[in-house]
């Protein structure tokens, strides 16, 4: 669906070269939502918090809201 290479069969490729990564973070999501018990996360067994990274190190902004009492 998203392949990183050949870039040239793209009409649309004069600006970053980067559409793979686009489309690859619509697929993965960019939010997550999880619960705090008691002051630590509340995963089940197979759960945890994954950061993919698509598109090269680039300065990033990471933002945490804290939702409740």
């Amino acid at each position: 669906l998203a392949p990183h290479e050949p870039v040239s069969q793209y009409r649309h490729n004069g600006y970053e070269d980067n559409a793979d990564a686009h489309l690859k973070r619509q697929i993965m999501g960019r939010e997550v939502v999880v619960a705090i018990t008691d002051g630590r996360l509340d995963f089940g067994t197979w759960e945890q918090v994954f950061y993919g990274e698509f598109d090269g190190r680039r300065k990033k902004r990471v933002l945490i809201k804290i939702i409740g009492e």
